[in-house]
């Protein structure tokens, strides 16, 4: 790439960051109405996501999925405004949204987070309410 058009594109990008920015709450909203639609009709008494479930889900020591993730914090660690490492060694970003603005803003990438992730700590999948207050916690910090 010649240095006037990486300069071109450098600019480009560096103009689209505030809508990508702005749209990640809308985003995140649009996850959150998915989750809270399947909530609803899995339990008509639903009353909305509680942040604090959130954080006992993701602190929890459950031991339910497999025996090298017993909970979230293993590869997560304690702190979620922290970035975390894989059994495998590679390095998690920081599930907090206050410092990964990024996350939990692709649906696809949401849902394949929770099926594996949830498999591995609980041995099932999550349902729409944990992962409603498991967002509700990561994006509160």
């Amino acid at each position: 790439m010649k240095p006037t058009s990486a300069l071109l594109a450098a600019l480009a990008l560096l103009a689209a960051l505030p809508v990508l920015a702005a749209s990640a709450p809308g985003a995140r909203a649009a996850i959150l109405d998915g989750f809270a639609e399947r909530a609803r009709a899995a339990d008509p008494g639903f009353e909305g996501f509680d942040g604090e479930r959130g954080r006992a889900l993701f602190e929890g020591d459950w031991g339910l999925g497999k025996p090298d993730t017993p909970s979230c914090t293993t590869c997560h660690g304690p702190d979620p405004r922290r970035a975390g490492q894989t059994r495998a060694g590679k390095t998690i970003e920081p599930l907090a949204v206050s410092v990964t603005p990024s996350r939990f803003t692709d649906p696809d990438e949401v849902a394949k987070w929770f099926f594996r992730n949830c498999r591995s700590v609980l041995g099932r999948e999550c349902t729409a309410q944990e992962q409603g207050d498991f967002m509700t916690f990561a994006t509160g910090l």
